[in-house]
């Protein structure tokens, strides 16, 4: 696994940022964007204080906020340089964690070895986009004896544990 540091932690990279209530950004920083986000690195690694988060150039950085965030408000988060993932190659890193409650799916870093399947970042985010839609649409379900719940929970569940395509899993239900 690639090694993140002040010099490279802007290249591609997916990470979550944490928000920290009790630092201030110092006079001294280390490096200002044309976006007027400002950063101050440490050992463990680095301070951003900015008002914007996701897609961050060619980057995608979240926030992880202690209260209900909304754009533009500036924040000053804080991530170690173990916490940064490469987004541009396909080393599978990723795994996807769903909430059927909430009818959520998210991207995760894998941080050690896990029982779940891994993906690539993109191949993460075309699945992500895939359960969305299993989540806000019905019609696909028609085709199925099924109720509706029990059949997402079903597809998405194997969806997310293999590297099955989903029309594969779908078509070995019917």
């Amino acid at each position: 696994m690639k090694t993140y540091n002040q010099t490279n932690f802007f290249k591609h990279t997916f990470c979550e940022f944490k928000e920290t209530t009790n630092f201030k950004i110092p006079e001294n920083i280390n490096f200002s964007s044309k976006s007027d986000s400002t950063y101050f690195y440490a050992n463990e690694g680095v301070y951003r204080k900015s008002n914007h988060w996701g897609r961050v150039a060619n980057c995608r950085w979240k926030l992880i906020s202690t209260t209900n965030y909304k754009n533009q408000e500036v924040v000053v988060a804080f991530a170690k340089w173990t916490d940064f993932y490469p987004i541009n190659s396909n080393e599978k890193t990723f795994f996807i964690e769903v909430d059927f409650i909430k009818k959520t799916a998210k991207i995760q870093p894998t941080k050690e070895d896990t029982q779940h399947e891994l993906f690539g970042f993109s191949e993460s985010q075309h699945r992500i986009k895939q359960i969305k839609h299993l989540f806000k649409d019905e019609k696909w379900a028609k085709h199925f004896d099924l109720e509706i719940e029990s059949l997402r929970s079903r597809i998405i569940s194997e969806f997310i544990k293999t590297n099955k395509s989903l029309q594969e899993i779908k078509k070995n239900l019917k």
